[in-house]
C-alpha cells in the first residue's frame, strides 16, 4: 500500500481561502461585467488599414452565463492576473496517450507557471495527486487542475465500443456501464471524460462510427443522456462522478466522402432534424461540457463559428456549462482557410463563447495581446475563465483538490468483480446474431473437435477496440479461452492465426495449418474482422472488404465441407455479402472489450440467446453507402419493371440487413396492431399496441420498434422514423401486449422556415422487429 501524502495547505492557498470568505455582498463581479458589457455593445473595435476578417465579431456581447457558484467564482476572478486568466484556459496532455502532434513536453513547467487550467490523459492517483500538488501548493494563488481523459468505453473495466453497446437497445444498461466507468475513472484521479460522442453518422467509411449510436437521431439522443446521467450522476460534488462532454459539436458525423476531418456540406435543415437533436437533449440533460467539431458548417469551421456556438449553444439553448475545443482545432482554423494568423484564430474563437483550448496553446500566448490591443474585451476572458472555475467548485476541489487522489479507493474500485460481471452483461447482450440457417447454433458443447481459425481467436490486444482509455489487454479474455472454459472436457479446441490482420497483407503462410484443423473438426469458429486500430479516429475506409487475406481464407475453409460458424469483430459494418450467400452462421460481435470471449462463447454455446439489433443499415455493398433507413422518397420510386425509377441497376436498394435488425434462437410473432384512435389533433396523442409472442422454445428478448410516416406535408418526410422501442423478455409461448403512447410532440417535423409544426393529414405507423418487417396502421390529424 502506497503511503498516503497528507498536505499542509500552502499559503496560497489559505489566500485563496480568504478570498471565498469575503466574497463580495451585493453586485458581483459578473454583474459588474455584464453592466459593462452593456454599454460596450454597439462599440465597434477598427483595425485602420487592415484587411477585413472573416467572422470578425468584436462588437458582438459576451454571452454570459448564469453560474452555479457566481460569488466563489468572482472572488478567484478579482485576484487573477491577464496571465493567470489565460493559464486557465489552457489544456495539455501529459503525454500518456496521444492523439496528434504533441507540442510541449513542458506541462510540469507550465504548471509551476499558472499557465494550465487542465491536463489530460492524467491518470492514476500517483501521477494526477503529484501534478494537483504542484498547482495547488507551488502556485500564487494554487488554483487546482482538472484532469480528463477519453474515458469513452470503460475505463480499465472494457465494455464493447459504443456502437456495440447501442445494439443493446437498452439505454439503462448503459447508464450503468458509463456508472462503473465513472467509479474507476474518478478513482484513477480523473475529473472529466470526452464523452459521449453523439455525432450522428450514416456513413460507416468514417472510422469514427465506432464511437457513435448508429445512424439514428433518437437512439444518438437517448443513449447521449444514459452516458451523461451514469457519467455525472445527480451530483457532480459525488466523488465517483466525473463530468461528461458531448462532441462533437456539431455535423461531424457526416463529412464528405466519408473521409475524417473533411468538409461537412449540409443544410441547416438536416443539421436541426439529424444532427442537433441529441446535442439539445444533452443540453436538457444538464451536461457539464460541450467540444468543438474538426469539421466546418456552412463555410465555417465549427470552432470558429458565432451560429453554433452562440446562436444555439447559448441563445437557444441556455448551455451553461464550458466549451473545449478538440485536438489543436483552434490552430487547424489557419488551414481551412478561416484564419489567417494565430491571432486571428484566438480572436473567432473565444468570440464564439469557446472556452478552454486543447493543445494548441493560442489562447495563453494571443489573448493577452488581443485584449490589450482592445480587439477581444476582457469580460469575454473573463466569463470564459468564470465557466471554467465554476465547474471546479462544481467538482469540490477548491474544498479539497486532492478528493479523487485517494491510494485505498483507487486500489479497492479498479476492476471490482461485480463490474466485470456487468462487462459480460453488455457484451452478452451487444451481440447480433445475423445470420443462423438450419440452427447451426447454439453449438453442443460436447463436440469431440472445434477448431478456431482467424487472426482475432486468440488475439487480447484487438478485443480493446478503439479509446479503450487505461484498459490493459492481458486482462482480456480471448474467443480461444471462452471456449475453451465453455466446452466439456472431453472437447479438443484447437487454434490456428491463419491469416494476418494487415490490410494490405497478402501472406498465405498460415493457410495450411488452418485448413488441416478445419478438416478434422466437427465444427470451425472463424474469427475474422478488423484490427482495432483500423477504425476510430484518422480510420476511414474506402473498401469494406475484410482486411488482407482473410477471405479467401474464408472461402478456403468453407470450401473443406465442415461447418463454419464466422464471428465478426469489428468496428464498422463489413462488406460480407459472399458470407451471407455462403456461410450458415454469422455472429456480429464488434469489440466487446475484458470479458469478450465469455460473451461470444455464451452465444455460441445457447448459454445466452442473442438479442441484439442494428443501430445502422448494414450495407449490401460500399457503393450504397450512405443508405440510412430515414431517407425521403422520390418522384420516381424505384420499380424493378421500369428503367427510370430510383435504383441501381448492379445491386438492390435495400441494404444487406435492416437497421433494427437482428435475429435470436427463438421466433416472435406480431399480431393485433391497434390504435386507440384513429384521429388526434396537433396537440393529442394514442395509444398503440400489439401482441408479441414467443412462438419458439427458449426464453429470450426482442426489441419491438415503432416508426411512422407523416404521408404528405408541406415540406417532404422521411419514409419512416423510429419514434419509441421497447425491449421486452419473453418465455416460450409467452406473449405480451407492448403498448406505446404516441405523442403529437413526436411528430413535429420542421416546416419551411424551420418552425416545428404538424400539418393536418394522415400518418402511417409501422411496429415490428426492424425497419423492414412490420405491420401497419394509419390515423388522422386533424
Amino acid at each position: 500500500m502506497k503511503e498516503k501524502n497528507i498536505l499542509t495547505p500552502p499559503l496560497s492557498v489559505l489566500l485563496l481561502s480568504l478570498a471565498l470568505l469575503i466574497a463580495a455582498c451585493g453586485t458581483t463581479d459578473t454583474d459588474q461585467l455584464q453592466a459593462q458589457d452593456e454599454t460596450q455593445q454597439n462599440e465597434t473595435v477598427t483595425d485602420s488599414g487592415e484587411e477585413a476578417r472573416p467572422g470578425r465579431s468584436s462588437d458582438s456581447p459576451v454571452r454570459f452565463t448564469e453560474l452555479r457558484h457566481p460569488e466563489k467564482v468572482d472572488s478567484v476572478l478579482s485576484l487573477m492576473t491577464m496571465e493567470e486568466k489565460v493559464g486557465q484556459l489552457n489544456l495539455l496532455s501529459s503525454g500518456f496517450a496521444e492523439t496528434g502532434p504533441v507540442l510541449s513536453d513542458e506541462y510540469r513547467d507550465m504548471i509551476y507557471e499558472s499557465k494550465l487550467g487542465g491536463v489530460f490523459n492524467a491518470h492514476t492517483v500517483e501521477h494526477t495527486r503529484e501534478l494537483q500538488r504542484i498547482a495547488v501548493e507551488e502556485t500564487r494563488l494554487g488554483i487546482p487542475l482538472l484532469f480528463a481523459f477519453d474515458v469513452i468505453h470503460g475505463h480499465r473495466t472494457i465494455f464493447p465500443v459504443p456502437l456495440g453497446e447501442s445494439a443493446t437497445w437498452d439505454p439503462e444498461l448503459i447508464k450503468k456501464a458509463s456508472r462503473v466507468a465513472a467509479k474507476e475513472a474518478s478513482a484513477a484521479g480523473l475529473h472529466w471524460t470526452f464523452t459521449p460522442m453523439i455525432d450522428v453518422s450514416p456513413d460507416p467509411r468514417w472510422g469514427r462510427i465506432v464511437e457513435s449510436q448508429g445512424e439514428d437521431p433518437l437512439l444518438n439522443k437517448l443513449f447521449g443522456v444514459a452516458r451523461i446521467e451514469g457519467f455525472q450522476g445527480d451530483d457532480l460534488s459525488d466523488v465517483h462522478t466525473i463530468m461528461a462532454t458531448a462532441k462533437h459539436f456539431a455535423a461531424y458525423g457526416e463529412p464528405n466522402a466519408g473521409r475524417d476531418y473533411h468538409t461537412v456540406d449540409i443544410s441547416e435543415r438536416r443539421l436541426r432534424e439529424v444532427h442537433l437533436p441529441p446535442f439539445k437533449a444533452a443540453v436538457e440533460a444538464d451536461i457539464r461540457t460541450f467540444m468543438t467539431a474538426f469539421n466546418e458548417y456552412d463555410g465555417v469551421p465549427a470552432t470558429g463559428s458565432d451560429f453554433l456556438f452562440n446562436q444555439i449553444l447559448r441563445d437557444e439553448w441556455g448551455f451553461d456549462g464550458f466549451v473545449v475545443t478538440d485536438y489543436t482545432a483552434i490552430m487547424e482554423m489557419m488551414p481551412h482557410g478561416y484564419a489567417r494568423d494565430e491571432a486571428h484564430a484566438a480572436e473567432l474563437s473565444i468570440n464564439a463563447n469557446v472556452d478552454m483550448d486543447m493543445m494548441s496553446q493560442i489562447f495563453l500566448n494571443e489573448l493577452p495581446g488581443l485584449v490589450e490591443e482592445g480587439v477581444v474585451h476582457e469580460e469575454q476572458v473573463d466569463m470564459a475563465v468564470a465557466r471554467i472555475l465554476d465547474m471546479k467548485f462544481e467538482l469540490g476541489l477548491f474544498d479539497d483538490p486532492y478528493r479523487y487522489s485517494d491510494y485505498d479507493r483507487e486500489a479497492e474500485t479498479i476492476m471490482r468483480d461485480d463490474f466485470l460481471e456487468l462487462a459480460l452483461e453488455v457484451a452478452q447482450k451487444s451481440i447480433v446474431l445475423l445470420k443462423n440457417d438450419d440452427d447451426l447454433l447454439p453449438l453442443a458443447k460436447d463436440h469431440d473437435h472445434v477448431a478456431v481459425i482467424g487472426p482475432l481467436g486468440d488475439n487480447q490486444y484487438d478485443l480493446l477496440g478503439s479509446w479503450s482509455a487505461a484498459g490493459e489487454y492481458p486482462d482480456n479474455v480471448t474467443l480461444l479461452k471462452g471456449i475453451e472454459d465453455m466446452v466439456s472436457e472431453n472437447t479438443r479446441v484447437s487454434f490456428a492465426e491463419g491469416a494476418e490482420l494487415d490490410l494490405e497483407g497478402d501472406s498465405r503462410d498460415g493457410f495450411d495449418e488452418a485448413l488441416e484443423l478445419a478438416r478434422k473438426a466437427d465444427v470451425v469458429i472463424m474469427a475474422l474482422g478488423e484490427g482495432r486500430h483500423m477504425s476510430g479516429e484518422a480510420a476511414s475506409r474506402t473498401s469494406m472488404d475484410l482486411p488482407g487475406m482473410q477471405q479467401e481464407l474464408l472461402e478456403e475453409i468453407h470450401a473443406t465441407g465442415t461447418p463454419v460458424v464466422m464471428v465478426l469483430m469489428a468496428g464498422r459494418p463489413l462488406d460480407i455479402r459472399w458470407a451471407d450467400e455462403h456461410i450458415p452462421s454469422i455472429v456480429n460481435a464488434w469489440y466487446l472489450g475484458t470479458r469478450s470471449g465469455d460473451a461470444i462463447a455464451s452465444v455460441l454455446f445457447g448459454d445466452h440467446n442473442p438479442g441484439g439489433k442494428l443501430t445502422f443499415s448494414w450495407p449490401h455493398s460500399v457503393g450504397q453507402i450512405p443508405n440510412y433507413y430515414y431517407a425521403k422518397n422520390t418522384g420516381r420510386p424505384k420499380d424493378p419493371d421500369e428503367r427510370y425509377t430510383s435504383k441501381y441497376i448492379d445491386a438492390p436498394n435495400a441494404p444487406l440487413y435492416p437497421f433494427g435488425y437482428g435475429i435470436s434462437y427463438t421466433d416472435y410473432d406480431y399480431d393485433n396492431l391497434q390504435l386507440s384512435t384513429d384521429e388526434i389533433d396537433d396537440q393529442g396523442s394514442l395509444t398503440v399496441t400489439v401482441d408479441v409472442t414467443n412462438t419458439g422454445d427458449v426464453a429470450g428478448d426482442e426489441v419491438v420498434q415503432l416508426y411512422t410516416r407523416k404521408m404528405v406535408a408541406s415540406v417532404t418526410q422521411p419514409i419512416r422514423q423510429l419514434r419509441d422501442f421497447e425491449k421486452i423478455s419473453l418465455e416460450p409461448g409467452e406473449t405480451q401486449t407492448v403498448t406505446f403512447d404516441l405523442q403529437a410532440e413526436q411528430l413535429y417535423y420542421l416546416d419551411q422556415q424551420l418552425d416545428p409544426v404538424l400539418e393536418p393529414g394522415t400518418v402511417r405507423v409501422f411496429v415490428g422487429p426492424n425497419v423492414e418487417e412490420t405491420l401497419e396502421a394509419e390515423f388522422e390529424v386533424r
